[in-house]
């Protein structure tokens, strides 16, 4: 290949790379508006956080349920990447576990309003479940058992209740001030450890 092909061969992977990195900003920042404004924000309020235009949020996500699901698979890949990676920094398994249940309901705050955005496509709901379960539960599990390893927390917790469990006491958290989820989990986090 000569030199102007591999220009336009690097050229071209250059430009797809800004766009996957020009995606990822906005999902981050339709995550962030979510969080503070629900899944029926305003689109412009997206663009202002992505520093974008209204026209480039549609012409990535042309529905609001399609802007919903990436931003909730986006998440999902983010907290199923932040497992290993917490786990590996330390300083202990039980504190990477309380940090990934830390992001894990910034994640469920994200996810509220989903059904509501979705209601018309069961299917596809039920098909974004299963890839949040198949993605999130072997990293929880790899945390349990990697704490329990150390005898940091009893052993034998199962992921998927736990994740249940930090689900529902988020539920309703946004509509409650006086409510705080967040300290909830972390106490539940902390009554996982072993007695002995």
């Amino acid at each position: 290949m000569n030199d102007s092909g591999q220009t336009a061969g690097s050229s071209a992977r250059s430009k797809r790379k800004d766009a996957r990195r020009n995606q990822q900003a906005l999902l981050d920042a339709a995550a962030a508006v979510f969080v503070t404004s629900g899944v029926e924000a305003p689109v412009r309020d997206i663009a202002a956080e992505a520093g974008v235009g209204v026209a480039t949020i549609y012409r990535h996500f042309p529905t609001r349920a399609e802007l919903v699901i990436a931003v909730y698979r986006h998440q999902i890949d983010a907290c199923a990447e932040a497992g290993p990676a917490l786990l590996a920094a330390g300083p202990t398994p039980h504190a990477a576990l309380a940090r990934w249940a830390d992001l894990f309901v910034d994640f469920l705050v994200t996810k509220h309003g989903l059904a509501a955005a979705m209601q018309a496509d069961s299917a596809g709901f039920e098909t974004l479940h299963t890839y949040f379960l198949d993605r999130l539960l072997p990293v929880c599990t790899e945390l349990l058992d990697a704490a329990a390893a150390t005898g940091e927390i009893r052993p034998g917790i199962d992921a998927y209740q736990l994740m249940r469990g930090i689900g529902n006491l988020c539920i309703g958290a946004e509509d409650d001030p006086r409510y705080d989820a967040r300290r909830l989990v972390t106490l539940l986090v902390a009554g996982l450890r072993d007695p002995r």
